[in-house]
């Protein structure tokens, strides 16, 4: 007998999979509010692991802001390129958006060497010099693996260089980890953020996902 995977069409998987996530979250006597839940279902969808549904912390209003900001047309940048690989370009690209990555630039790899610090940090630093000034409040960081992508970002903000449209802030680790989430949640800038250890680059790209697909949904209405 086959079983009813089998029988569910390609197109009808994902709906089958949000419906089953809500079912769960249902009996596990979870509510989530109407705004975020398309960030938390995708996160859920994306790693089967419904922790998400607790540790997913959201600053104030900074869903509509992400919306807005990316209906402007936004440069999303990384901290690694599996999770710019895991963006929706197509999605982003109809919006007037992009991607960028810098970890593995020669210059950022030369630059963190001499300075003896990791890639992730300075690739941040070279963010900032390539598109920090023009791009204005229309960038959004997306960080899923580095923590000191974070603790740089937090310098940047403090000394007045950078105010960030959006942080995502989901790095996955046993260093730093927790601290660097804390740090950005202190500042005064819009953010989602992973509570605890749990993240990496795929929840980073799908909260990106998530809020695009938000983004096309409220331009098309």
């Amino acid at each position: 007998m086959k079983s009813e995977a089998e029988w569910i069409k390609p197109s009808e998987i994902e709906k089958r999979s949000f419906e089953i996530i809500g079912g769960e979250l249902e009996r596990m006597g979870i509510a989530i509010p109407q705004e975020t839940a398309p960030v938390v279902m995708r996160c859920i969808h994306t790693s089967a692991d419904f922790d998400y549904a607790k540790n997913l912390v959201f600053t104030e209003d900074v869903i509509p802001k992400a919306v807005e900001t990316l209906r402007r047309g936004a440069v999303i940048i990384t901290d690694t390129h599996m999770a710019q690989a895991g963006i929706n370009k197509k999605s982003l690209e109809k919006l007037g958006g992009r991607t960028l990555c810098f970890m593995s630039d020669e210059d950022v790899a030369y630059e963190a060497k001499a300075k003896e610090t990791t890639r992730a940090a300075v690739s941040m630093d070279k963010a900032l010099r390539t598109v920090g000034a023009s791009a204005g409040d229309s960038c959004i960081y997306a960080v899923g693996n580095a923590p000191t992508a974070l603790l740089r970002l937090a310098e940047q903000i403090r000394d007045g260089r950078l105010k960030p449209a959006l942080i995502i802030a989901v790095p996955v680790g046993f260093v730093n980890v927790v601290q660097a989430k804390e740090e950005i949640l202190s500042l005064d800038v819009p953010c989602i953020a992973a509570l605890g250890r749990k993240g990496g680059s795929n929840i980073a790209a799908c909260i990106c996902n998530a809020l695009l697909y938000m983004a096309g949904a409220e331009r098309r209405s």
